[in-house]
Parts: structure tokens; C-alpha cells; sequence
């Protein structure tokens, strides 16, 4: 299975769909990127691999999927915009602009982080 990039968005805007963490289970090279990421941080053993990762359920079916697989269940921008809101995505959201919440994720230093408030920046119509 492959996905097109843009099919499946997160509600803090990253691309579900280009993200390894969400394809490790079905792509061979996403999963072994992510088993050396995971490795290097520790989180996994030197002789441990995929089936580990998918056995523990360290990977992500989207933010709309099952939260005991999912890369951040406890996130407050996913609690706040579905659980709360009962929103697509935050940039649906009226206080969007204002919220401090996506700007703290917009500026914790992870360029992918800001490149998905922008999309959803764009999407509103209110971006660069």
C-alpha cells in the first residue's frame, strides 16, 4: 500500500501521509528508518526491529484512529480540536488565530512543525 502525501492530515496539519511513523507498518523503508530512529533514542534494543515497533504499538494510525495506536494519544491539540471542538483540524477553529496552543507547536523548534501550521495557515486563507 502506498499513500499520495496530502491524502490524510493531521488535525495540527502534518502530513499524515509522508510520515514514517504512521508507514513503518506497511513500508519496509519507512519502518527500518524509523527502527533506526528508535534505536538511536533508545527506545528500542540493538536486536529488536519492526515487529517490536507494531508488538508495542509504536507508530500511528492518525489522529481520527485508534488512540492506543497513535504517536501522541495524550496531545492537546488532538484532545482540544476533536475530542472538544469536534473539528477536522485546528485550522477550522475560530480561535485558530489567536491560539497558543498551535503556536506553541508552531515554534518548539521542528521545522515540520511550523510547516503545518503553515498548511493550515494556507487552508484558511490567511497565510503567506
Amino acid at each position: 500500500m502506498t499513500e499520495v502525501p496530502g491524502t490524510m492530515m493531521a488535525v495540527c496539519g502534518l502530513d499524515c501521509g509522508s510520515c514514517d511513523i504512521r508507514r513503518a507498518p506497511f513500508d519496509p523503508e519507512a519502518a527500518r528508518s524509523v527502527v533506526t530512529w528508535f534505536k538511536e533514542r533508545g527506545w528500542l534494543e540493538e536486536h529488536e526491529g519492526i515487529e517490536q515497533v507494531i508488538a508495542r504499538k509504536m507508530y500511528c494510525n492518525g489522529c481520527r484512529g485508534d488512540r492506543t495506536v497513535h504517536w501522541s494519544p495524550d496531545c492537546v491539540l488532538l484532545k482540544c480540536c476533536v475530542d472538544e471542538r469536534g473539528l477536522e483540524h485546528c485550522g477550522q477553529c475560530p480561535d485558530f488565530v489567536t491560539c497558543e496552543r498551535i503556536e506553541a507547536f508552531a515554534n518548539d523548534g521542528h521545522r515540520h512543525h511550523q510547516e503545518a501550521v503553515e498548511r493550515l495557515r494556507r487552508m484558511r486563507g490567511s497565510g503567506p
